[in-house]
C-alpha cells in the first residue's frame, strides 16, 4: 500500500518519517522504534501517537513509501482496524 509520508531531514540529511496518511486519516509518529536498510530500501518500524505499530518502507530509487506491516496495540480498535490484526502486507 503506497503512502504519503511527511519527512524530516536530520543533521545527516537522511529522510525520517514524522507522519503519514492512511486513507483520509493522518497518523502522527511518536517514535522510530527501529530502522534498517537493504540494498534498495530503507525500513522504519514506528509507533504512532495512538500506540499502533507500523513498518514503513522507502524505495530510495523511486522515492515511494509503502506500508509493509501494521499491528494494533489498542483495545477496542474500530472494526476496520481490529486489535488482533498482525500481518504482513504484500509489497
Amino acid at each position: 500500500m503506497e503512502l504519503e509520508v511527511e519527512c524530516y531531514a536530520g543533521h545527516r540529511g537522511e529522510q525520517e518519517p514524522r507522519a503519514f496518511a492512511l486513507g483520509s486519516r493522518r497518523v502522527d509518529i511518536a517514535e522510530i522504534v527501529d530502522r534498517w536498510i537493504s540494498p534498495l530500501h530503507r525500513y522504519f518500524k514506528v509507533r504512532a501517537e495512538d500506540g499502533d505499530v507500523y513498518i514503513l518502507r522507502h524505495d530510495e530509487l523511486s522515492h515511494v513509501w509503502t506500508l509493509t506491516m501494521y499491528e494494533a496495540q489498542r483495545l477496542g480498535a474500530t472494526p476496520s482496524r481490529p486489535a488482533a490484526l498482525n500481518r504482513e502486507l504484500p509489497t
